[in-house]
C-alpha cells in the first residue's frame, strides 16, 4: 500500500494527492492535519496540530537548522509523529509520498519505508531539504523537464518531471471565454486590496470581472465586478474566463493549464522564493504574462490584450496526464506492477 503525507498549508497539496491517489486505482492511506477530501480512495489519518503555542526561537523549531519544523517539548508534534509511526510500524506501507515534510520523510525512512518526495520550485538546497532529497527513492517534479533546476546530479538522476497536474485534467476543455476576467486565488492569498480590484475593473469597463477566493464579498461591489467568495470548484468560472489573473502557485497554474486559459501571473512572496522561481520558468517558456506586482489601473487594458494574444496554450507546461505518470512512478518505487 502507498501512503501520502499531505501538507496542510493551502489546498494545492491536498488536490494533488487526491488526483494522484485516484490515478493509482487502489486504496491508499492519507495523513494530514486537514480532513479527508471527498472521494479519498482509502483510509485517512487526521493528525494533531503541531503549530499551536509555539515560539520559534524559544522552541528551536529547526533543531539547529537541521530540520524545518520540530518544536521542542510540543505535545502535538509528539502525538503526530507517534500516530504516523504507528501506521508505518504495521508493515503494510510500501512507500510514503511526502508532499511535503522533511521530518515525515526522515521518519518514514528511519522505519525502513522508501520515500517519494514531491519537489517544490525555488531554492531547496538548504540543509533540511538536502536531507529529504538525498534520502528519497524518487523525486517527483510537477513541472516540465526544461528548464531543469540547478540541483546536484544525484537528485536529477532520480527526478521524474511529470509536468503540472490538476484535478481538472480529465475534464473536457471549453472554447476560450469572451471578455471575462477571473481573479483566482486560494487560501495562500494574493496581494491585492478591494480598492485595487475596483480600480482595475473601472479601468476596463468592457470586461466583466469575477473574483474567486477568500474574503468579504461586500467590499467588492462594482458594476462589472463580482466576488464569489471561496469557490470549491472553480471550473465553471474558468470556463467563462477569457483571461485568468492568478499567483504563481503550482495548483493555480495547473488549473489554468487544464482549462487552457490565457493568464496574467503575479508571483507572491513564499518561502524559498517558490513562486518567483516558477514565474521565471514561465517567462522563459513564454507562457502567460508575468508581472512582478499588482499593476496600476491604466495598465490593465493592455495587459489583458497581451494575455489574449499570447493565448492559453499550456501543453509545454502540462501534458494533461501528469497524475497517471506520477502514479506509474510510485507503483514502480513501491515495487508494485
Amino acid at each position: 500500500m502507498i501512503a501520502f503525507y499531505v501538507h496542510h498549508h493551502g489546498s494545492g497539496h491536498l488536490h494533488r494527492a487526491l488526483t494522484i491517489a485516484e490515478a493509482l486505482g487502489e486504496p491508499s492511506v492519507g495523513m494530514s492535519t486537514l480532513a479527508a477530501p471527498p472521494g479519498w480512495p482509502g483510509r485517512w489519518l487526521v493528525l494533531p496540530d503541531d503549530a499551536g503555542d509555539v515560539d520559534q526561537d524559544r522552541d528551536d523549531v529547526t533543531a539547529g537548522s537541521t530540520l524545518h519544523w520540530a518544536p521542542r517539548h510540543h505535545d502535538g508534534l509528539r502525538e503526530r509523529m507517534a500516530r504516523i509511526s504507528s501506521e508505518l510500524r504495521e508493515g503494510g506501507i510500501r512507500l510514503l509520498v511526502s508532499d511535503v515534510s522533511v521530518e515525515v520523510s526522515l521518519l518514514a525512512r528511519l522505519h525502513g519505508v522508501p520515500v517519494a518526495v514531491v519537489a517544490q520550485p525555488g531554492d531547496r538546497t538548504d540543509r533540511a531539504h538536502r536531507t529529504a532529497y538525498d534520502l528519497a527513492e524518487v523525486i517527483i517534479a510537477p513541472w516540465p523537464r526544461r528548464p531543469a533546476p540547478d540541483w546536484p546530479d544525484a537528485w536529477l538522476a532520480k527526478t521524474v518531471h511529470v509536468g503540472a497536474l490538476s484535478r481538472f485534467d480529465r475534464r473536457p476543455k471549453t472554447p476560450a471565454g469572451g471578455r471575462a476576467v477571473l481573479v483566482l486565488w486560494g487560501s495562500g492569498g494574493l496581494a491585492v486590496s478591494p480598492a485595487q480590484l475596483r480600480a482595475a475593473a473601472a479601468a476596463t469597463p468592457d470586461w466583466r470581472w469575477n473574483v474567486a477566493g477568500p474574503g468579504e464579498t461586500t467590499e467588492l461591489r462594482a458594476p462589472n465586478l463580482r466576488h464569489h467568495g471561496w469557490v470549491a470548484d472553480p471550473w465553471p468560472l474558468l470556463g467563462e474566463a477569457g483571461v485568468v489573473i492568478t499567483h504563481a502557485g503550482q495548483n493555480a497554474l495547473a488549473e489554468v493549464a487544464a482549462a487552457g486559459r490565457a493568464a496574467v501571473v503575479i508571483p507572491q512572496p513564499r518561502p524559498f522564493r517558490e513562486q518567483h522561481a516558477t514565474a521565471a520558468a514561465l517567462i522563459r517558456a513564454r507562457l502567460g504574462v508575468v508581472v512582478p506586482s499588482w499593476p496600476e489601473p491604466r495598465r490593465w487594458p493592455s495587459l489583458l490584450a497581451r494575455a489574449r494574444i499570447r493565448g492559453g496554450e499550456w501543453k509545454t507546461w502540462s501534458s494533461g496526464d501528469g497524475a497517471a505518470q506520477a502514479a506509474a512512478v510510485l507503483r514502480e518505487a513501491a515495487g508494485e506492477r
